[in-house]
């Protein structure tokens, strides 16, 4: 599979216009979850004529490929994702909304064995873990 978001589009037969290939350089050198209004507005930094409409119709489309992720944390905004990126799991601080990635072998492991317990080989699996961050003691 190509390695950049351009190039799986093109693999796939998109059709890359000026505006997607902009907003397609956006995700990739997104190191966040980025809403379609936080798209939007790196977006048409880079190009004043990108509408909002267009970057949910691209995300929408990418989506549709299998090129993007879409995530849904529960705050009622969809978040996307490169959908080749390496594999992790989402802590999400139900405080602050911020978003963090973590891989444990444990719960891989973990994971496999209840699968196979119950009779399945594991393909794939999406975990999210919410939480508050613990108080510290202050003495």
């Amino acid at each position: 599979m190509p390695d950049t978001i351009i190039a799986r589009c093109e693999a796939k037969g998109l059709r890359m216009t000026g505006q997607r290939r902009i907003i397609a350089k956006v995700l990739e050198e997104s190191d966040d979850h980025p809403d379609v209004e936080q798209l939007y507005a790196r977006a048409s930094a880079l190009d004043s004529g990108i509408s909002i409409a267009t970057v949910y119709r691209t995300v929408k489309l990418f989506e549709e490929a299998g090129i993007l992720d879409k995530l849904e944390f529960g705050d009622g905004r969809a978040r996307y994702e490169d959908a080749e990126r390496e594999h992790h799991d989402h802590l999400i601080d139900m405080n602050s909304g911020e978003v963090i990635e973590f891989v444990d072998e444990e719960i891989e492991e973990l994971q496999d064995r209840i699968a196979a317990k119950l009779g399945y080989e594991l393909r794939g699996h999406r975990l999210e873990l919410y939480g508050v961050p613990i108080k510290k003691d202050r003495r």
